[in-house]
Formats: structure tokens, C-alpha cells, sequence
């Protein structure tokens, strides 16, 4: 048995990768900038242990000029999920520039898309900059939509579930001997 999961980056879902490229293009002139997360491969039923890129963060007051972005530090997520970074290059230069080494220290892969952001416009890096593999990989994600797929009725019934777990705790005195709130 295995203690700790495999670290190993297997991949980026073609869904944030065309996300990503999509964000590029939408921001060209400017640079694009955001940061990368990652779901346990066994979510998506993969024959390999490891980590898929599955979304690409976009962090709340990112500047950028056609010539880098910037991203206050203190609006960063500690997120255990974190795997690296994304960042385009308007001029297409598809390696990393000194800038973009000294923020490569986190994370384990950073790519960069450069322009016309076609589906082979971009690179993977390891943390020292140097070249990497990363497959795209055909998973099914969920859809961010369904999120916010609820109706009056389902929050009425959150709603009653919660009322009868509050009754039955003042039954028990206020004691908690299960339920909701362990």
C-alpha cells in the first residue's frame, strides 16, 4: 500500500487547455497569466496514478501589458491542488524568459501559449525551465454549469433538513450524537 499519491503530472484535460488558449487570444495584445490545479488521475478512471491538470485559476487583480503580467502574491490560493503556472507570450516566443524562470519555483509545471494560440502553440516546463512532456488528455470534466443547477425547491429542502437536525439536537439537550454537525 502506498502512503503518499504519485506526484507525477500525467497530463492537461484538453478542456483547460483550450480554456487557457481561448483566454489568450481573448487578452492579445496583453499577456495571459493564470495558475494550474489537478485532480487524482483515478477521478477520471486512468489506467496510471498520478495528477491531471484539470483547471486553470484565474487570481483576482492580475495586470498585464503586452510584455508580462503581474499577480499580487496575497490574492494566490494556498491550494494543496496547486500544480504550477500558464502564461502566454504575445510575441510567440514559446521558451521561458529570465522573468518567467524566477517564477518558476512553484509548482511543477508551467506552460507557456504563445500567439496565434492554435492547439500546438504552447510548451511545458519543469521548474528549472527545462523542456518537458504533458499530454493532453481526453477527460471528462464536470461541468462547471451545474454548479449553480438548483431550484428554489432543492434549497427548501436543505433548508427542512437542517431545521429537523437543529429540533433534534434540542431534543437531546444539545448534545450532538450524530447527524449534520459531528
Amino acid at each position: 500500500m502506498r502512503l503518499f499519491r504519485s506526484s507525477e503530472i500525467l497530463g492537461i484535460a484538453a478542456d483547460a487547455l483550450d480554456f487557457a488558449l481561448e483566454a489568450s487570444r481573448e487578452t492579445h495584445p496583453n499577456e495571459y497569466m493564470g495558475f494550474l490545479r489537478g485532480e487524482p488521475a483515478r477521478n477520471f478512471d486512468l489506467d496510471r496514478s498520478g495528477t491531471v491538470i484539470t483547471e486553470v485559476l484565474i487570481v483576482p487583480g492580475t495586470r498585464s501589458d503586452e510584455t508580462s503580467a503581474t499577480v499580487d502574491n496575497n490574492m494566490i490560493p494556498n491550494d494543496r491542488r496547486a500544480v504550477g503556472s500558464i502564461h502566454s507570450h504575445p510575441n510567440g516566443v514559446l521558451r521561458p524568459s529570465d522573468a518567467d524562470l524566477d517564477t518558476f519555483g512553484q509548482g511543477r509545471v508551467h506552460i507557456i501559449l504563445g500567439h496565434p494560440y492554435g492547439p500546438d502553440d504552447w510548451r511545458a516546463f519543469d521548474q528549472n525551465g527545462d523542456p518537458r512532456d504533458l499530454d493532453v488528455l481526453d477527460v471528462d470534466l464536470p461541468d462547471p454549469e451545474e454548479f449553480f443547477d438548483f431550484t428554489e425547491s432543492d434549497l427548501d429542502l436543505d433548508y427542512v433538513a437542517v431545521e429537523a437536525e437543529s429540533t433534534r439536537r434540542e431534543d437531546r439537550g444539545g448534545r450532538d450524537d450524530g447527524g449534520f454537525f459531528r
